[in-house]
């Protein structure tokens, strides 16, 4: 099966997980068209992603010329499907996240892409992330293009949902994907009863590579913590750093990895320095994946004080390479963390929590440790097989396939 896949961003370094599930698609036979809204400096891609970078097609590196051109060809040959398509840009950008003309621009887009799909003879499209990726993918079947559906990660989709149209959304597509059984119920929250059956689970996954030949090294030697994540308000360093202040000042040995980048650096850099924390406090800046894989064997745990998830990539990541994980109570974590199994589960925003659960963790023996990493492994392993994953979207698309093929033959 031909299936189309749009991302407003691929390849990314926080996006592995969809090159994971792009290629186990392939290994299981399918074809996958890879097209992104726009590029990603190479800088900061991994090999992996180099190699899929050269296999993507980019909207926006075609240049507004081409887009118009895109726009104007289907004016002359679809006018019928294009009044259709403004007609929803109108609707859709009336009360929403931004102005009216961007939504214009997603429709110039869509334009560009259908004629894409239809040179590839795609039989599907499918989008990642419920924002402006999944409205172009919606207008691009409002064009005429194929049946499309979307894989919602939250928690932006669900903290704004009704100025990204996620209700309209849901209700258009073939149908919705969510990562955990918590964003299943978020979107629940957005449509009425009837449309619940088309919103599925379908996990996150991990490939063997990814943990392969790691089960026998030991701990991290230091009292490391590694934190994962882009430098954002949602994910907590903030509140990290007023616990990592409470260890310093108890006297506890540690050391903490910051592992990513983001708009928060300046501000976690400035408290850095106003706690006088540089000698335990170390940012990375953004990493490559196979760089984030020897941060988290290099440390005893995994840390992500999260204020608002979805289910992080990275804690599942951590589990496959048998470290404990610190994280909070929210969205899909405790899907996936039992607390004294598999790690140390905490109320957000809690820092006297988040400290102690630290402590325990950087004065827990070893061989206790250990154990719960090994927990840790056989659980992640059981629920986020990429391959059984991919196998489950497969038959979603296979599906919706069947559906439209018995469709066209009741046609007269």
């Amino acid at each position: 099966m031909k299936i189309a896949y749009l991302v407003n961003q691929y390849p990314a370094v926080s996006h592995s997980f969809i090159r994971r599930e792009i290629l186990a698609l392939e290994r299981q036979g399918h074809e996958v068209q890879r097209i992104s809204i726009r590029g990603n400096g190479a800088d900061h891609l991994g090999q992996e992603d180099r190699s899929e970078a050269k296999r993507t097609r980019f909207v926006l590196d075609s240049g507004i010329k081409r887009l118009l051109l895109a726009f104007l060809r289907m004016l002359a040959t679809r006018p019928a499907a294009l009044v259709k398509a403004l007609a929803l840009v109108w609707k859709l950008g009336r009360r929403a996240e931004r102005p009216l003309p961007v939504h214009f621009i997603y429709l110039l887009e869509a334009c560009l892409i259908y004629r894409w799909i239809k040179d590839d003879k795609a039989e599907h499209l499918h989008a990642h992330f419920g924002t402006n990726s999944a409205e172009v993918a919606m207008l691009v079947h409002v064009l005429g293009g194929p049946p499309w559906s979307f894989t919602a990660h939250g928690p932006e989709e669900f903290d704004k949902a009704q100025f990204i149209a996620l209700p309209e959304k849901i209700r258009r597509a073939s149908f919705v994907v969510a990562i955990s059984s918590f964003g299943r119920s978020q979107l629940f929250r957005q449509v009425s009863h009837d449309q619940w059956p088309k919103i599925r689970i379908v996990r996150c996954g991990l490939e063997p590579s990814f943990y392969e030949g790691k089960d026998g090294l030991p701990l991290g030697a230091a009292p490391r913590l590694v934190c994962v994540g882009r430098l954002c308000d949602q994910k907590g360093q903030l509140l990290l750093l007023e616990a990592a202040t409470k260890l310093r000042d108890a006297g506890i040995e540690f050391e903490l990895v910051l592992a990513g980048d983001g708009e928060m650096r300046n501000e976690l850099e400035r408290l850095i320095d106003t706690r006088e924390l540089r000698p335990v406090v170390r940012i990375t800046g953004w990493i490559t994946s196979s760089q984030v894989r020897e941060e988290i064997l290099a440390s005893r745990a995994l840390i992500l004080p999260s204020f608002a998830e979805g289910l992080p990539v990275v804690i599942m990541e951590a589990m496959a390479l048998r470290r404990p994980v610190i994280s909070t109570f929210v969205a899909g974590i405790p899907e996936l963390v039992e607390p004294g199994e598999h790690g140390w589960l905490v109320s957000a925003g809690d820092v006297d929590g988040l400290a102690a659960a630290m402590r325990a963790c950087l004065e827990c023996p070893d061989e206790a440790l250990s154990a719960m990493g090994k927990k840790a492994q056989e659980k992640v392993l059981r629920f986020h097989d990429i391959d059984q994953e991919a196998a489950h979207l497969a038959e979603l698309f296979q599906s919706v396939r069947e559906t439209s093929e018995r469709g066209r033959s009741r046609q007269p």
